[in-house]
């Protein structure tokens, strides 16, 4: 059966696509660059292209994790390619992006983790599109202060780091990730530079509860957390977790409420709603 047809109907959606769908796939293809959109499989990469955006990932395509969620190719990951940050760079100057989204991988095998080629790739965008705004969604870095201190000290404008899913979950969901570590990461990003803004994202379905995702929204308004984004988890493949449950739409307008009530600067959440999904106009700017 065809996945699409067991898709409640606030799931279905008609697919945006333009001519600047296959140029940014070309772009992409040329420069030899690599996007969570094409490596995660996600559902917006269609709409994205075609608005000649993307979240570049970094260090490669391969994950040392084996998180149970995402599409991501796992295993041994090639050496890192330090001319990635100038043609990164000269993607986004190409594509006219106003914000600029950069993740990556998570690198376990190096020893900061990745953290020295994330400031690199930063610095390289700054220098290029200095009247850009720059987020960076990042890995835990294995709880390596030294490594987080030189991402938020190559100063950008936005610190994202998910927490994925609710506590209980963890060991299920994302086996050698820990909660605490996490909620730590963002509440250290405000201590070493309070104005850079940090955020989250959760994805629900996965078999949480409504009271565990809004203590997860406490926990990460008391670790300084300002943007927040939640989105219906889609099985990628047969390969990983099962869907537990679709969310409805009013789950999310509760989650929006409480978001606002407790504090977030801004909180969108809707089932196609992904961590970087229309990220600039989260905070103001135009991607």
């Amino acid at each position: 059966m065809n996945r699409e047809r067991r898709f409640p109907d606030w799931m279905r959606r008609k697919v945006t696509c333009s001519h600047d769908l296959s140029r940014t796939r070309e772009l992409l293809r040329d420069l030899s660059l690599n996007t969570v959109c094409q490596g995660a499989r996600c559902p917006n990469l269609s709409e994205c292209f075609s608005r000649r955006t993307a979240t570049f990932m970094i260090l490669g395509s391969t994950c040392t994790r084996g998180c149970r969620f995402c599409a991501v190719e796992k295993g041994t990951p090639k050496p890192v390619d330090e001319g990635e940050p100038e043609r990164l760079a000269e993607a986004a100057v190409r594509l006219g992006l106003k914000h600029v989204v950069i993740t990556s991988v998570t690198r376990d095998d190096l020893h900061d983790g990745g953290a020295g080629h994330f400031a690199a790739t930063i610095e390289a965008v700054r220098r290029r599109l200095p009247n850009s705004t720059v987020e960076v969604l990042i890995p835990d870095f294995a709880g390596n202060q030294q490594a987080l201190e030189k991402v938020v000290k190559a100063n950008p404008d936005v610190i994202n780091h998910n927490m994925e899913t609710v506590p209980r979950l963890y060991e299920v969901v994302r086996p050698r990730a820990d909660y605490k570590r996490s909620i730590e990461l963002l509440k250290r990003c405000q201590e070493i530079k309070p104005e850079i803004k940090t955020k989250s994202g959760l994805m629900v379905g996965l078999g949480e509860t409504k009271d565990e995702v809004i203590q997860v929204m406490k926990d990460l308004r008391q670790a300084g957390c300002s943007l927040l984004t939640i989105g219906q988890y889609l099985q990628p493949t047969p390969n990983h977790l099962p869907v537990n449950e679709y969310i409805e739409p009013q789950t999310y307008n509760y989650f929006q409420e409480k978001g606002k009530a407790m504090g977030f600067d801004a909180v969108e959440a809707g089932p196609y709603v992904r961590s970087s999904y229309r990220a600039g106009e989260l905070i103001g700017s135009r991607s």
